[in-house]
């Protein structure tokens, strides 16, 4: 993969002692062949601003790795997520201009071509037009891939003068002419926050819309099950409620608790199908002593444990 894609990380890599190693000192940034995991930051909210939110979501890749590099390996360390990390590559940001469609192409590309290297990908927003460049990579790839996501919001709104935003990506990926979107769920939706249009455009096109009220932890567990093909797993930040996920683009009250949060995101690690997952609408201007920001990098840090754990990487 053509390094020139990506800026490096700027982020600054905690000095600790030995005993006290950090996920920014171990991580690489260099793909190789022992590579099983490769993080990506979109720096793009283009499309937040076309449908009417709160700029700032840009910023959210490098916000989120501030957090994620300074995170340790754990109280009780284990030998299966220490060898995850060291094969943990952070290519950096894609290297994006003011054309939100050409930075999703890009995106496009570089997950095609990490996916055709058999690497679980994990993709860092941006707003949540992220995760139609996102799909673009599985679409280019010719692969058929599920999609699965936990937001307050359905996104599956229209197109805004024929251009897509951070409503739309959802309604793109179901409605692109490659059709290899061969499903759509998404979950934790608030009443309040969805009309009856969005949630009937889903069921028609055979997908799920599950309110936040029907969740549960069984009912997290159940909503991986029975996947015929790749799933690709999308985490809206403002899934979470405003009280603990204050810097978002569009803020819920009522959202999801921590603890059923990170539970979708172990269950999502754990779910052989699960080949890519993106962190999506963290909004650093908004945000409250990093509160959002170091919650995406701990839902990071989650899946690659989680992933380790399972051995479903690579």
């Amino acid at each position: 993969m053509d390094s020139d894609r990506f800026i490096a990380p700027s982020v600054e890599v905690p000095r600790t002692r030995p005993d006290d190693p950090r996920i920014g000192g171990l991580i690489s940034h260099q793909l190789n062949d022992g590579t099983r995991v490769a993080i990506i930051g979109f720096p793009v909210d283009e499309g937040v601003v076309r449908n009417g939110g709160r700029a700032g979501a840009a910023r959210g890749p490098d916000e989120i790795r501030r957090y994620f590099y300074r995170l340790t390996m754990g109280a009780s360390p284990d030998p299966l997520f220490g060898d995850l990390i060291e094969r943990t590559c952070d290519l950096g940001n894609l290297r994006v201009d003011r054309n939100l469609e050409e930075n999703q192409r890009r995106l496009g590309e570089a997950v095609k071509e990490l996916l055709a290297r058999d690497l679980t990908v994990a993709i860092l927003g941006g707003g949540h037009e992220t995760t139609y460049g996102h799909f673009l990579g599985y679409a280019g790839a010719g692969r058929r891939v599920e999609i699965l996501n936990w937001d307050a919001h359905a996104d599956v709104r229209e197109l805004r003068e024929g251009k897509g935003h951070s409503g739309s990506p959802f309604r793109q990926a179901l409605e692109h002419p490659s059709a290899m979107c061969a499903g759509y769920d998404v979950a934790g939706l608030l009443e309040h926050s969805n009309n009856r249009a969005h949630v009937d455009f889903v069921r028609q096109k055979g997908g799920r819309a599950i309110p936040l009220g029907e969740i549960d932890s069984e009912a997290v567990a159940r909503i991986y099950r029975g996947r015929q093909s790749d799933l690709l797993v999308s985490f809206d930040l403002d899934a979470l409620d405003q009280s603990v996920a204050p810097g978002v683009s569009a803020p819920a009250s009522g959202g999801m608790e921590t603890q059923l949060w990170l539970q979708a995101i172990r269950e999502a690690a754990r779910c052989r199908r699960v080949t890519s997952v993106d962190f999506v609408e963290v909004n650093p201007a908004q945000d409250r002593d990093g509160q959002t920001a170091r919650l995406a990098a701990v839902g990071l840090w989650t899946f690659l444990m989680a992933r380790a754990r399972a051995g479903a990487a690579g």
